[in-house]
C-alpha cells in the first residue's frame, strides 16, 4: 500500500498563490505518475496536471500558464505552484499516484485539501 499525504491547501484572495504537496510513503516499488486532480462542488473530478517518471508533464487547458506541476523523487512528493488562481478554481484538490509495474500497476487517492478563492 501507499500512502498519500497532502498539504498546502486553504483560503486565498482572487489572484493570489498557493503551493500544494502531496509525499507518497509505504510501499512504493515505481511510481509512474504523480497528479493533481480537482472537484469543485456540483461538478466532476478533473486533473489539473500530471507529471510522469521521464518527467514530461501535462496540464487542464484552463491552467496552463499559471500553474506548475513538479516532483521530488528523492521525496515522492509532488508539488502544485498554482498562480493567479481565480474564484471558480474553488475546490477539494486531491493527490494520485500510479505506482508499480505493467503487470501490477495501483492508483491510489490522497484525502483532499480544500483550495478556496474568495475576497
Amino acid at each position: 500500500q501507499v500512502q498519500l499525504v497532502e498539504s498546502g491547501g486553504g483560503l486565498v484572495q482572487p489572484g493570489g498563490s498557493l503551493r500544494l504537496s502531496c509525499a507518497a510513503s509505504g510501499s512504493i516499488s515505481s511510481i509512474k505518475s504523480m497528479a493533481w486532480y480537482r472537484q469543485a462542488p456540483g461538478k466532476q473530478r478533473g486533473l489539473v496536471a500530471r507529471i510522469f517518471s521521464s518527467g514530461s508533464t501535462n496540464y487542464a487547458d484552463s491552467v496552463k500558464g499559471r500553474f506548475t506541476v513538479s516532483r521530488d523523487n528523492a521525496k515522492n512528493t509532488v508539488y502544485l505552484q498554482m498562480n493567479s488562481l481565480k474564484p471558480e478554481e474553488t475546490a477539494v484538490y486531491s493527490c494520485n499516484v500510479v505506482d508499480g509495474y505493467s503487470w501490477n500497476q495501483k492508483s491510489y487517492w490522497g484525502q483532499g485539501t480544500q483550495v478556496t478563492v474568495s475576497s
